[in-house]
């Protein structure tokens, strides 16, 4: 009976420890993981949970729940890079942990932005101590690194105003109505520079027929209180270059003393390589700053971008800070200060390792698949919106054919094609232009001339379904086009209501770039 008393006190205890064990492994680690609790109970959301959870469920739970979407590669409406060698995504790995404006700390990493500044300023033709774009010699030409094209931007819109008012005040004019000249194709960013710093906006609307800025009328539109004029290498819509010479040469004969920003976040890596002979760049007199985006055709994953001054003068001493408390005298004049080294790193890869020859073959593969899509999207029956030959962007822009017989339109075909998993989006083109319809695919580095026929093949197919549906499936597909995607960060209540953007006065769609 002792015996049967302590064998069932001991099977008790057993099973108490098997089920305190059991708890343990559950929290701790488990080689498992559906085997847990963690697979019958929703992820937190809305506050943080009361108790640890082990690296593999935490892992396995965002990585089926990212698994929901889409696929990088197959997302055409991107321009920024989806592809990076493994040698390359090690050395970035391996520089997460850099705070890249600790220049005291990781000096070679600061060499190496500083090589990349010397680089990217030859590509744009900087001027030099023995003139411009002399091979070896030394850049007059202020740059640096900037989480992707929108900081760049910004500081650039800060320059010019802050330029803009220097000279008003020291002349004992009125400096507080400030206004920047710009087509109404510009990228959302820069609606937020003029509004965050309290310039007015002043557009050259696109038309039907043109989609990008009348260098005549954006000149016209310059008055004594306008700080610049910004030109886009390679619109988000089309991928256009806009006539910066134009522009350029018009200043000077009017001999108007206003400066040009050329906002080359797509096309400055593109254009030096492809169509060398094109004059936009700091061989115009007028153009004072540049930026460019590294996340883009510089090939490297966001985000990273580079913004520039032909000289000094066109800083302001007033946007530059002298610090010394991280242990080394240093300058600082980005609008962040602590950020990740890791992209400076995988830049100066990038350059290195493919040199201006790599970086020639990549951008002319791309436009000679793009001329390859663009030929092949006509005989489906497509309007092509888009230039070739490398006349801009190796981007594909086009539209259906006008047609008061078809049921379906641009938002359904882009529908059908998600379905395939290509992501390639409808949209409405700039204001003033109708609400014309139309798509864009975007060529990157990795869509090869294969895969750009299976997109052919696909887009056939998705034509050929439309052409069976009746117009109540239609009209569902066209409504989810609109609707994908609506999982966008909460916003309260407060900001529902955008009047004041071109999005919320005109309905202007801002792509994906």
């Amino acid at each position: 009976m002792v015996h049967l008393t302590r064998v069932r006190r001991e099977t008790e205890l057993q099973r108490r420890r098997r089920r305190q064990t059991d708890e343990e492994w559950s929290e701790a680690a488990s080689p498992y993981i559906y085997s847990t609790k963690y697979a019958i109970e929703e992820l937190p959301e809305h506050a943080m949970c009361e108790h640890q959870m082990p690296a593999e469920v935490a892992s396995r739970m965002i990585r089926d729940e990212l698994s929901l979407d889409g696929n990088p590669l197959l997302n055409l409406a991107s321009f920024v890079t989806t592809y990076m060698e493994d040698e390359v995504e090690q050395l970035m790995t391996e520089s997460l942990s850099k705070n890249f404006i600790d220049y005291e700390q990781y000096p070679q990493t600061a060499h190496m932005h500083n090589r990349c500044v010397d680089m990217i300023a030859d590509l744009l033709h900087a001027p030099t101590t023995d003139g411009h774009g002399a091979d070896g010699g030394k850049h007059d030409a202020i740059g640096t690194s900037t989480v992707g094209s929108s900081e760049g931007i910004m500081l650039a819109t800060l320059a010019m105003k802050k330029r803009w008012q220097n000279a008003r005040k020291a002349a004992g004019k009125d400096w507080t109505r400030p206004n920047i000249v710009m087509s109404s194709a510009v990228q959302v960013c820069w609606e937020k520079a003029a509004r965050y710093f309290d310039v007015e906006e002043k557009y050259v609307y696109c038309t039907e027929s043109r989609y990008v800025i009348d260098p005549k009328e954006a000149v016209d539109l310059i008055d004594e209180n306008t700080i610049g004029i910004c030109a886009i290498l390679g619109t988000t819509y089309t991928g256009q270059y806009e006539d910066v010479k134009g522009l350029n040469d018009l200043l000077v004969e009017r001999k108007i003393d206003c400066p040009i920003h050329v906002d080359a976040a797509s096309g400055g890596f593109v254009t030096p390589f492809v169509n060398p002979e094109l004059v936009w760049d700091f061989r115009l007199e007028k153009v004072v700053s540049i930026n460019v985006s590294g996340h883009k055709y510089g090939l490297v994953y966001p985000g990273v971008g580079w913004v520039f001054w032909r000289s000094p003068e066109f800083l302001p001493k007033e946007l530059i800070f002298n610090i010394n408390y991280l242990g080394a005298d240093q300058a600082s004049f980005t609008l962040n200060f602590s950020k990740g080294a890791s992209h400076v790193i995988g830049q100066y890869y990038m350059m290195i390792r493919l040199g201006k020859h790599g970086y020639r073959s990549i951008m002319e593969n791309l436009t000679r698949t793009a001329d390859h899509l663009a030929k092949e999207l006509e005989k489906l029956g497509f309007i092509l919106m888009s230039e070739t030959g490398g006349r801009g962007l190796p981007l594909v822009a086009y539209r259906l054919p006008p047609d008061d017989s078809r049921l379906y339109d641009e938002y359904a075909l882009a529908h059908v094609l998600r379905q395939r998993g290509w992501v390639i989006p409808a949209y409405t083109m700039a204001p003033h232009c109708n609400q014309l319809k139309m798509m864009r695919v975007v060529l990157r580095e990795d869509f090869s001339l294969h895969r750009c026929n299976l997109l052919v093949e696909d887009m056939r197919a998705a034509l050929k379904s439309l052409a069976d549906m009746d117009a109540e499936m239609i009209a569902r597909y066209t409504e989810y086009s609109h609707i994908h995607g609506a999982r966008a960060p909460d916003k309260p209540e407060a900001y529902n209501e955008d009047r004041h953007s071109l999005q919320g006065k005109t309905g202007k769609t801002h792509l994906v770039c």
